[in-house]
């Protein structure tokens, strides 16, 4: 009797050893809290509800984590300086909002994860090999817009119009890839389109004026610049009895007219999804496709005070 128990013992203390071996070799994340870096290019409600989606997304994930958030207030030097941080820190994700901010990050980096979100073709920004294959240390989602959905909203709303006026900043990648395509899709349509560019916010004001009296409706993209100065090109064209399609809503709400568009916060949850992958699946980020906005997210946006000022109706038969 007591050699079998004495075997018994044995037996059960090689069990118990052989458990504590496989628990030690498992990797398991799902409690590690981890350390992300957000980077913002500015300040704008469109930039700002990513960032809210994203860490809302993670939350709702379970994810537990350290968030170092920074805003470079639209300095290209300021990104690169919070990029670098960010690396020395040594944190284990870095989510980076807005083209600009992508690039930056991207630059100091070819180890450390980085997940985009509003950068509109990060293909064409140098951020990835293709959109369908990263083949490096980045990936996230596009704010790509309905373009061609949004060019059909315009005209809609201003049917009679004749020469449309496309407004943006040249200086970022993202607005010169959506005015080519805007371009084709407007004169595709009979209309005559010119471009107004600004370099930076401070010729925003100026450079809207000047489309006063030589365009009967406004494109303006997706623009981190434009967007941040809405409510001052908002002023003028209204005024003016000038109505703008525009690329988002929360351009819609500082005095834009009209637009059919994605969800930023939404965008923000999506991209967090990706990071759970990333950051517990194990997942190589190497390999992840650039994700868009699912159709069921897009949204109209009116401002009717604005429509009913230029005696604007809508007919979306």
């Amino acid at each position: 009797m007591k050699k079998a128990l004495s075997i018994l013992l044995c037996v059960l203390l090689l069990l118990s050893v052989c458990a504590c071996g496989s628990s030690g070799e498992k990797k398991d994340d799902t409690d590690k809290t981890f350390k992300i870096g957000v980077i913002i290019l500015l300040d704008h409600p469109a930039l700002q509800a990513a960032c809210d989606g994203f860490l809302a997304g993670l939350d709702e994930l379970g994810i537990k984590y350290e968030a170092d958030i920074q805003n470079a207030q639209g300095e290209q030097t300021v990104c690169a300086t919070i990029a670098t941080k960010f690396v020395n820190d040594g944190v284990d994700l870095i989510f980076a909002i807005a083209t600009p901010a992508a690039q930056a990050v991207a630059q100091a980096t070819d180890t450390i994860p980085v997940l985009v979100t509003a950068v509109t073709d990060p293909e064409s920004a140098g951020l990835v090999n293709s959109n369908e294959n990263p083949g490096t240390n980045v990936s996230g989602t596009s704010d790509m817009n309905p373009i061609e959905e949004q060019t059909t909203l315009l005209q809609k709303l201003v049917p009679n119009a004749k020469t449309i006026g496309i407004l943006y900043c040249s200086s970022e990648d993202n607005s010169i890839l959506q005015e080519k395509l805007a371009r084709q899709a407007l004169e595709a349509k009979g209309f005559e389109v010119l471009d107004f560019t600004v370099a930076d916010s401070g010729e925003v004001q100026s450079v809207t004026q000047s489309m006063v009296g030589k365009v009967d409706a406004v494109y303006i993209p997706t623009d981190n610049v434009i967007a941040s100065s809405m409510s001052a090109v908002s002023v003028i064209l209204n005024q003016a009895g000038i109505p703008s399609v525009v690329g988002e809503a929360n351009m819609v709400d500082n005095g834009g007219t009209a637009t059919y568009g994605i969800n930023y916060f939404n965008l923000g949850k999506q991209t967090a999804i990706m990071a759970k992958q990333i950051l517990v699946e194990g997942a190589d980020i190497s390999t992840m496709p650039i994700q868009y906005s699912p159709e069921e997210d897009l949204e109209l946006s009116l401002n009717q005070d604005a429509m009913d000022a230029m005696g604007l109706t809508l007919d979306l038969e």
